[in-house]
């Protein structure tokens, strides 16, 4: 019985925290849409391979190197590096920001495979 109540009380609470509220005390919707270009990519060892062989040597880049390894700038040097019309496809609109999850990798990763 307590094990459904809180199932209850998770299900509420998550559907209380994903409605946002105006002063007014009416419900404002969250929800936003965000559009991309999407390429196909399939994750082989030789896909896999070779995208990683460009993000080591753009690694090496002298733009990219200054960078902290662990700072979204320098995912973006390395996208920009690895294929810049790729890079202007999906990142250049709206670039990632620090904490976001890149839900565009691998439509990068596709757009670079097919551009090979």
């Amino acid at each position: 019985m307590l094990r459904a109540f809180c199932s209850i009380f998770v299900l509420k609470l998550i559907i209380c925290t994903s409605e946002g509220h105006r002063d007014d005390g009416k419900l404002l919707s969250k929800a936003a849409t965000f559009h991309f270009p999407e390429y196909a990519y399939k994750e082989t060892s030789k896909n896999e391979i070779t995208y990683h062989d460009y993000e080591l040597a753009c690694g090496q880049n002298s733009l990219c190197v200054n960078f902290n390894s662990a700072m979204v700038a320098k995912l973006n040097c390395l996208r920009r590096c690895i294929s810049p019309s790729c890079y202007q496809d999906i990142y250049a609109f709206d670039e990632l920001e620090e904490g976001e999850i890149d839900v565009r990798m691998n439509s990068f990763k596709g757009c670079v495979i097919q551009r090979m």
